[in-house]
């Protein structure tokens, strides 16, 4: 009597512990087709931001060359301003000067 008890009890518990068990299977293999999404999604966007990186390592490079004209142009701006004043003083001098040896 109680042999035939026990194998029901077995047979029940080792039911729920094969429910159980495919149910964490099913569980473990979404994590795992999950884990591998997130691992494609980190390589693409690691790759993105190298781009980036190199986009702007590129940019970087080619702003300094641009601020590097820019001082260059002020700097001639600068020489060239300051020729026109002497330029405009010596005519004004000449100017001056010839009003003053004319009286």
């Amino acid at each position: 009597g109680n042999y035939g008890y026990t194998n029901s009890g077995y047979s029940v518990h080792e039911e729920e512990n094969e429910r159980l068990t495919e149910s964490l299977r099913t569980k473990v293999s979404a994590i795992k087709s999950l884990s591998i999404e997130i691992g494609t999604e980190v390589k693409n966007q690691n790759k993105m931001l190298s781009d980036m990186d190199s986009d702007f390592d590129s940019t970087g490079g080619f702003l300094d060359a641009t601020i590097g004209r820019l001082k260059t142009l002020s700097r001639g701006s600068q020489t060239k301003l300051l020729c026109y004043m002497m330029l405009f003083a010596l005519f004004v001098f000449f100017v001056i000067y010839w009003i003053i040896k004319l009286r």
